[in-house]
């Protein structure tokens, strides 16, 4: 059954957002012209324009609405797990999951930190400071609980997480042509973010054998 005219009319702002994502993140803000998201969309620039009144609204808007997507998120998912290592789990999950399910959203956060670093800086202290320093809490919490590497610095770690999953997905088309012959690209892609993922989370948490030793070697110190 086809959508109704209204349904299909909510749904025009929704994919404005994705073409715009997908030819600002291809071609960069100022290679890309409204015609042309319109053209990708199916309608006219008037009609693009009723929804969003300029090119830079609409860059906005594509960016805070991507960035919105963690300040509901993340709390929910802390609170649905019940360990510090499945809140863990289930935030990078979702972390990677959101990028690798559309890499142009990488794309287009590595193009406007190089190419706007104080706007999009302005962007992150509103959307991603938030839910970051509830993270940098639980990270804390861990290292008094023995959980969590107490040499771990929680904001320098939270950025670099950050930076790690975004630069990782945005850059990982190219990952398969070092792929090992007889490898596809796709299986080393795949490689690539399962690497990524325990690299995050074994310089995070402390292994239970190596929390054992520790137990251990501090009971002969006392």
């Amino acid at each position: 059954m086809p959508p109704s005219k209204s349904t299909a009319a909510s749904d025009v702002p929704t994919r404005i957002l994705e073409e715009a994502t997908r030819l600002f993140a291809a071609r960069g803000f100022d290679g890309t012209s409204l015609s042309e998201i319109a053209g990708a969309v199916g309608i006219r620039k008037p009609s693009l324009l009723y929804h969003f009144p300029s090119k830079d609204a609409l860059r906005r808007s594509v960016l805070e609405h991507m960035l919105s997507h963690w300040n509901e998120l993340v709390p929910r998912l802390l609170k649905a797990a019940t360990s510090g290592e499945d809140q863990y789990d289930a935030l990078l999950r979702e972390t990677v999951g959101f990028f690798t399910a559309d890499p142009d959203r990488a794309r287009l956060l590595v193009r406007e930190a190089l190419d706007r670093p104080d706007e999009i800086g302005a962007l992150v202290q509103r959307h991603v400071r938030p839910w970051a320093d509830v993270v940098c809490q639980h990270i804390r919490k861990g290292q008094a609980q023995g959980r969590v590497h107490p040499n771990v610095d929680p904001e320098a770690y939270v950025g670099q997480m950050i930076n790690l999953i975004i630069s990782s997905v945005a850059t990982y088309k190219c990952i398969g042509d070092v792929a090992p012959r007889g490898v596809s690209p796709d299986e080393m892609r795949r490689r690539h973010i399962l690497e990524l993922c325990r690299v995050a989370k074994s310089s995070l948490f402390i292994s239970p054998a190596s929390a054992t030793a520790q137990g251990r070697e501090n009971g002969r110190e006392n």
